[in-house]
Formats: structure tokens, C-alpha cells, sequence
């Protein structure tokens, strides 16, 4: 054994066929101690690694119950924080590259959030008329604040219901960070428009007057996925000008007007099922990430199916893509040798507010 760990530098320069045997020695010596998680929208290079693949909470609810000593979440920083605060206290959360960061995330920070409620507390009752909901994609101390505050959690997959909920706990919602999950979720419930304001955190009183405030059902943070914001109406009508029998399928994350003009609007795991399980021979337009649709577009392809990426430029996660297999051999290796680095831990008196947030989500759902 090593009495040191291996730095990264000495990986940097290695082809991916080098990492790859490197990677698979170290998965079997590590076995059962070890388990990778792979994001959808990971690299192939790194995704084939993975011994279980899905989306952020999926995979940390996984990992908790498997016998894993090591749960190393081929991800971005929030995916990795989820799994430390829903896993055993034995089990060591792992992030290859700590620079992959998600960018919406980064939009709304406690600071900001803490600035945001207390500039609400001025105008209206906050404590007992308004929830704070947190999108899965958010800091550890966002979900925090939320369990502070009477609050929850939501996904992509649930966010209905989880409006549902805190709507019969006040008459408010203060959601972040992405406004497009809330608003086209909102607006599927029945919620006018006019009643989901966008509090833009970089304005004095988000650039809203007090009437606003009062009678809005939803208070959107001007949040967005970077991924999703490439995605715009005009190209789905240029589309079906030329494939008119097309069928388009968004992400929640995508903005209102591309999901006005899809035929389906879903999660991930919603966009694979609906799509894996559609006739044969059939055409889809699909607003998510490129990873995601590159595969299933050749898994749908022995159907018959054509699988379309909805942007004509490029649209990956950047940060997920940090995640690569020099990272990986890394972090295993290490963990072979002995040694854990870039171990992802959340605070304790954060976990326990967040867990709160979380449980109360899956207690919902």
C-alpha cells in the first residue's frame, strides 16, 4: 500500500484506453466496497463505467441501500452532496472532479435566497404564506433553508406534486433555482402566468412592486440550466416545416414557449420510457441533453426510430463533462491504494435541515 496518495497530474496525460484497463483492475479489486454511479447525461466514455445509471436522486437512493463502503457519483457537486446526505453514515461520498459544478445551481446561493425572503418578509407574512421549494438541482444548504423553513424538495418528475403539497401548506411557493421547471409545471396546474412573477436576485426587491408580490401564487427565481436555454421554439418549427409527422418531446427545464409547442413534457426518465416505448418507425424532436439523446438514438435505431437533437449547435452539460476517465482512474486507484480524495461531505446541522427537505419530498411523492 501507498503511503501517499497519487496526484492527478501524474493521470493527465494518459489515453482513455489506459484509464479504461486502469479503471476496470481497480473496480475489481475494490468490488462490493465500491459502487459508480453515471448521470444520463455523463460522457460515454466515463458513463460505461457505471454499475448503476439514472438521474441525480435515483442514484443516490441506490447507493444508500447498496453495501457500498465508496459511492463515487460520476456527476456534478449537488448530485454527490444528495448522496452524502441520504447515505449511511459509513458510506463516503466521492466526486471525480470537483470543478464539475452545475451552473443553474450556482444562480441561487443561501445568501442571495436569505436576502431574497427577508426582502419578502418587508411586504408580506413569509413564515406563514409562503413554501420555499428547492429543485433537486441546488446546493446542500438550499435544501437546507428549505427544511429550515417548512419546505421541500422537488424533481423534474414530481415537481406537480410537490406544488400540490405546498400549496396546502400556505398559499405561496418561492421557487428555485430554475424558473422554467416552475413556471411550465405552474402553468399545467392551471396557474395564470400573471401569477408567476420572476424575482430577478440582482434587482432591488427582485424588479417587483409590492402588488406583484401580493398576488402572485408562484415567485419564480430568475434562474436557468444552460443546457436547456439553448433549446427555442423557432427550431422546432423549422423542423417540422421539413418532418412534419414529428413528434417533440421537452424537458420541464426548457423554456415555456419550446414546451407550449411539445407534444409531450417530461424528465428523463419520462422522455426514455416515452420514447423506448413508442410504435415503431416513428420520429422524435427531443429539448435535453446530447449525451442523453446520442444514445437513445442508437438504441432506438433497431426499431426503426430516428432520435433528434432539438438545438442545431452543440448542447452538453460542460461541467458534468468534466467527469472524465483520467478523473476516474484517479479517485479508484486511490481508493485501492488506500487513499480517499475528493470526499463530498455535508455539514451536519445542514444535512440534517436538507434530509428534512428530502424526506419530505419522498413522503409526498
Amino acid at each position: 500500500m501507498t503511503t501517499t496518495a497519487l496526484p492527478i497530474h501524474a493521470y493527465a496525460l494518459l489515453d482513455d484506453a489506459e484509464c479504461d484497463s486502469r479503471i476496470s483492475a481497480a473496480k475489481a479489486k475494490l468490488g462490493s466496497r465500491c459502487i459508480i454511479l453515471g448521470h444520463h447525461y455523463q460522457r460515454d466514455e466515463v458513463f460505461k463505467h457505471a454499475d448503476i445509471y439514472g438521474d441525480s436522486l435515483k442514484l443516490s437512493r441506490e447507493a444508500a441501500l447498496s453495501a457500498a463502503e465508496y459511492i463515487v457519483f460520476c456527476g456534478v457537486h449537488f448530485m454527490a452532496e444528495v448522496a452524502d446526505i441520504l447515505s449511511r453514515p459509513e458510506q463516503i461520498a466521492i466526486l471525480p472532479d470537483l470543478a464539475a459544478g452545475c451552473s443553474m445551481a450556482d444562480m441561487a446561493n443561501k445568501v442571495k435566497v436569505q436576502q431574497c425572503w427577508e426582502q419578502l418578509a418587508q411586504i408580506i407574512d413569509v413564515e406563514n404564506t409562503v413554501t420555499p421549494v428547492t429543485y433537486i438541482n441546488s446546493a446542500a444548504d438550499l435544501k437546507g433553508f428549505c427544511g429550515e423553513h417548512g419546505g421541500i424538495v422537488c424533481t423534474s418528475s414530481n415537481a406537480e406534486k410537490i406544488l400540490n403539497w405546498s400549496f396546502a401548506q400556505r398559499e405561496k411557493v418561492l421557487f428555485f433555482p430554475d424558473q422554467h421547471l416552475g413556471r411550465n409545471t405552474g402553468y399545467r396546474m392551471g396557474i395564470p402566468l400573471e401569477q408567476m412573477v420572476t424575482w430577478d436576485f440582482n434587482k432591488p426587491q427582485g424588479g417587483l412592486s409590492e402588488q406583484q408580490i401580493r398576488e402572485a401564487k408562484i415567485i419564480l427565481w430568475k434562474g436557468f440550466c444552460s443546457v436547456h436555454q439553448a433549446f427555442q421554439p423557432e427550431q422546432i418549427d423549422d423542423f417540422l416545416a421539413r418532418y412534419p409527422e414529428t413528434l417533440v418531446i421537452s424537458h420541464p427545464e426548457a423554456c415555456f414557449e419550446v414546451c407550449q409547442k411539445s407534444d409531450y413534457i417530461g424528465s428523463t426518465e419520462t422522455i426514455l420510457k416515452i420514447v423506448r416505448e413508442a410504435p415503431d418507425h416513428t420520429r422524435w424532436l427531443v429539448a435535453t441533453e446530447l449525451n442523453l439523446v446520442n444514445r437513445l438514438n442508437q438504441e432506438c435505431k433497431a426499431q426503426g426510430k430516428q432520435v433528434h437533437f432539438m438545438a442545431p449547435t452543440l448542447s452538453m452539460c460542460s461541467t458534468m463533462f468534466r467527469t472524465d476517465p483520467q478523473h476516474l482512474a484517479w479517485v479508484l486507484e486511490n481508493l485501492a491504494a488506500g487513499h480517499v480524495v475528493n470526499r463530498i461531505s455535508v455539514d451536519t446541522q445542514t444535512a440534517s435541515y436538507a434530509k428534512q427537505a428530502l424526506d419530505a419530498m419522498l413522503n409526498a411523492s
